[in-house]
């Protein structure tokens, strides 16, 4: 039985959106070098006083400030079907693009679905896209009034989200301090084992994509200043958004291969040589930037790209205990610079 079998009744369960598309997910992100090159363009635009976080201070999403209470946290994020079943590609891209806002310490108020369809995708696909994406962004505390559909070849579909923050209390990824721990809210393994996991594998990793990182987000947000960097782990896997925060807080991040949090089946499955497209993107781009001692497919985890990953978080030793009743698990420390991250 395969995973779009298992909706029995639902015309869309009978549906495999994968076979539409030919790359899925976040692996289907630009690669983080020309992207970095257009970025570097894009902020020399001259800054407003009241944009908070922006392309200058390049993080999850952008901030601006309202007032002196309340900033507005804006992020978009869409992507082809990475998993076969409808309902589970419209949630799980609710969860991915409502992640950024929860990685900026925020909470979520109002989404925009961002669509592009064959015209002649079944209807009850497309109902199934959205009607479950706005069930998450509803979990999440928002509402989706509105959006923009296009044609297109290949189905793609994400959402714009808006939340809401203090100024005072934004988590940024440059904030990382020496001596502080490395925790991370989900396990790890996303791309591979949907790459090539079993068929019970892949349901347990949509599970794990499915859900929002809402709760580890205010989990964080009640630690207040025991809290340092704060980022969530996506297309450049965890490698790459762990040299984000080690790159903009000037530290080093000394990660434990064996206390990685993996994705059922994803150890075994990285063992037998199974790689997404953008295994060798992020391995180009952080070439230098980190550095492994562990096993090839440790590494290759660490590599994977991630769709709708966990939080990743600096913070305090002694607030470790607190997260770890929240969902969260130490997978190593800060250290002194130069920017670097080494998995051993």
């Amino acid at each position: 039985m395969t995973q779009s079998e298992t909706r029995s009744g639902d015309p869309a369960s009978t549906f495999d959106l994968t076979e539409w598309t030919t790359c899925g997910g976040c692996a289907a992100k630009w690669g983080a070098g020309p992207l970095d090159a257009l970025l570097a363009t894009l902020a020399s635009q001259s800054p407003r006083g009241d944009l908070l976080v922006g392309l200058d201070a390049f993080d999850d999403a952008a901030v601006l400030a309202l007032d002196d209470d309340v900033a507005l946290v804006s992020t978009t994020d869409f992507f082809p079907p990475m998993v076969a079943d409808p309902a589970d590609y419209g949630a799980i891209a609710a969860a991915n693009a409502c992640s950024d806002v929860f990685a900026m310490g925020g909470r979520v108020v109002l989404a925009l679905n961002i669509a592009a369809f064959p015209e002649h995708l079944p209807h009850e696909a497309i109902d199934a896209i959205v009607s479950s994406a706005a069930a998450v962004v509803a979990e999440a505390g928002g509402v989706v009034a509105g959006g923009h559909t296009i044609r297109s070849a290949e189905p793609i579909f994400g959402l714009a989200v808006q939340g809401l923050v203090r100024p005072d209390r934004i988590l940024t990824k440059r904030a990382a301090r020496p001596g502080q721990v490395v925790v991370l809210s989900k396990p790890l393994g996303t791309g591979i084992v949907l790459q090539g996991g079993t068929d019970e594998e892949r349901r347990a990793t949509v599970g794990s994509m499915r859900t929002l990182n809402r709760d580890a987000s205010l989990a964080l947000q009640e630690l207040g200043t025991a809290v340092g960097a704060v980022t969530d782990v996506t297309g450049y896997g965890l490698f790459g958004h762990g040299w984000e925060v080690a790159e903009r807080s000037g530290v080093s991040l000394v990660l434990d291969a064996q206390a990685l949090p993996l994705c059922p089946g994803a150890l075994d499955t990285a063992a037998r040589g199974v790689r997404t497209g953008g295994d060798r993107r992020n391995r180009d781009h952080l070439a230098g930037r980190v550095e492994s001692t562990t096993t090839p497919a440790r590494e290759a985890i660490a590599f994977d790209p991630q769709t709708s990953g966990g939080l990743l978080a600096t913070v305090a030793p002694d607030a470790v205990p607190a997260l770890a009743h929240r969902g969260f698990v130490p997978i190593g420390e800060v250290a002194g610079g130069p920017a670097r991250v080494l998995l051993r």
